[in-house]
């Protein structure tokens, strides 16, 4: 049986991830229970509340942001699908209906969520291609707990034992995954559902079985003529900004002066417009004196699409003093200070009232903006 106190104890442990409100929920024989913590980005109204009911069978804890949401809702809509908010956490919903686990090809954006189904007495779960949002799970024969972070599960008494070969690759080689199994955490009993995995826990048999929906063909080749090339790619890219742009609060996005985010920001002002450019905010981590400080070229960008832009410096002694708090986020260890820069650029944002970033991360490869990748 499924308590309150145990949902409220998972809850408030991941009270910093959804500071706009709390839901919960358990089915009527309460063996399954649901907590959510909510941070408000579509549809800021109680209709966007989580755990979300549909048709009276399903009901859904989410986290993310499914960037077409609007093309596809369209879509079902034609087919016949009534929706009572403006949030993408039902059209989630409504695609599962429709198309079943095939939802997942539909989608783009990133997430992790949960489905209950009541008439087939299943758990859906699925994660994002790129694994952007994390989705953590603990089972034995009596119980199956999933969250967010860590943290969650820790906070009913999950165990913290550290897998010993994790350890050892990460001080000899400095992974704090295992390659050949992304499933596989820094702690023994806990694990992750992989990127662009799905997951059909059966509550009957308490069978739990893991399934691909996606994978990129590296051996893939298409003759592109240089000009068609570069205009697919900006279509693309352009595209997928304009998507990330859909928000009811503030988006921003952190600057580095890098190719990545110097990109990001160019389209953003293009999508934006002149008349709204001038709203969008930046963000960014500058070392003043240091060989590789990115201020310059920043300045250069910021200048040009004249976007209004915060700066902060952390330092050796703010690393000290927020270590512990930033091992706590992390959960995981980790190899880089780089990370403490990005820690101190999203306070700087969340100072300033923006709760949405639009971040380079993974873009400095498809452009080709560190040198180690030019050969390819």
């Amino acid at each position: 049986m499924i308590s309150r106190p145990l949902l409220s104890a998972m809850a408030d442990a991941l009270s910093h991830r959804g500071p706009d409100g709390e839901g919960f929920w358990t089915n009527r024989s309460n063996h399954v229970g649901f907590a959510h913590r909510r941070l408000a980005i579509i549809d800021l109204t109680d209709n966007g509340h989580q755990p979300m009911h549909y048709l009276q069978r399903y009901t859904i804890v989410y986290n993310g942001e499914i960037y077409n949401y609007i093309e596809l809702k369209n879509e079902l809509q034609k087919a016949g699908y009534i929706f009572t908010s403006e949030s993408d956490t039902e059209v989630i919903l409504a695609a599962y209906d429709f198309y079943d686990e095939r939802c997942l090809q539909h989608f783009d954006g990133m997430f992790a969520f949960a489905i209950w189904d009541e008439k087939r007495q299943t758990l859906f779960c699925a994660r994002d291609r790129f694994g952007e949002k994390p989705f953590y799970y603990y089972q034995n024969q009596e119980i199956f707990a999933f969250a967010s972070e860590m943290k969650g599960l820790w906070a009913i008494g999950i165990d913290k034992t550290i897998e010993h070969k994790l350890m050892l690759n990460y001080l000899s080689l400095g992974h704090v995954q295992n390659p050949s199994n992304k499933s596989q955490t820094f702690y023994k009993d806990i694990f992750s559902l992989p990127p662009s995995h799905f997951a059909v826990l059966n509550f009957a048999e308490m069978d739990f079985r893991i399934h691909s929906y996606w994978t990129i063909d590296k051996q893939y080749r298409q003759q592109v003529k240089k000009p068609d090339a570069l205009g697919i790619f900006e279509s693309l890219f352009s595209l997928s900004i304009h998507r990330r742009l859909r928000s009811d609060v503030p988006v921003g996005s952190s600057l580095s002066g890098g190719l990545d985010s110097s990109t990001i920001a160019y389209f953003v002002n293009k999508a934006l417009g002149k008349r709204h450019a001038g709203d969008f905010t930046t963000f960014s981590a500058v070392f003043p004196g240091f060989e590789k400080d990115e201020a310059q070229h920043i300045q250069k960008v910021t200048d040009m699409l004249r976007l209004k832009n915060f700066t902060v410096t952390p330092t050796a002694e703010e690393l000290v003093n927020d270590f512990e708090k930033l091992c706590y986020h992390q959960e995981e260890p980790f190899t880089s200070s780089s990370i403490f820069a990005q820690y101190k650029v999203y306070g700087l944002a969340q100072s300033h009232g923006v709760r949405v970033l639009l971040d380079g991360q993974g873009a400095d490869e498809t452009l080709a903006g560190y040198h180690k990748y030019i050969h390819w």
